[in-house]
């Protein structure tokens, strides 16, 4: 567990979709797909599966838009932290300021930052350069 100091800088969002939601939307588009092709029996598999995949990748790709992010400079170091905004116990964008020196201390590939009401965020390191 390394402590060290470091500057702030900036912040953003988050999604879930739950396991229900997730088969309707897939079960929507195998539709989509069935009647786009002619309706066209026996390809069920095949439209479930290409539904499947799309419908994946559009809730992988609004899952990696909504990823909050925080960067913290230490020591000529830049660490980029991703963290879940519903789970932060309260933190906003903008209560660090940019240039405020931090506490930040490291635990394998987690980073925690000192917040002035004396709990911590808690993200982790994506990017370090």
């Amino acid at each position: 567990m390394a402590q060290k100091s470091g500057t702030a800088s900036g912040a953003e969002r988050d999604a879930q979709i739950s396991a229900q939601e997730l088969e309707q939307a897939i079960r929507q588009r195998a539709q989509e797909i069935y009647e786009a092709g002619g309706r066209t029996p026996g390809r069920e598999v095949e439209d479930w599966l290409r539904a499947e995949a799309e419908v994946m990748r559009e809730v992988a790709a609004a899952l990696r838009r909504r990823a909050a992010h925080i960067v913290v400079k230490i020591d000529g170091v830049t660490y980029t932290g991703e963290y879940d905004p519903e789970s932060c116990a309260g933190y906003q964008p903008g209560e660090f300021n940019a240039g405020q020196r931090l506490r930040v201390r490291f635990e394998d590939d987690r980073m925690y930052i000192a917040r002035p009401n004396r709990a911590e965020l808690e993200a982790r390191v994506v990017r370090k350069v």
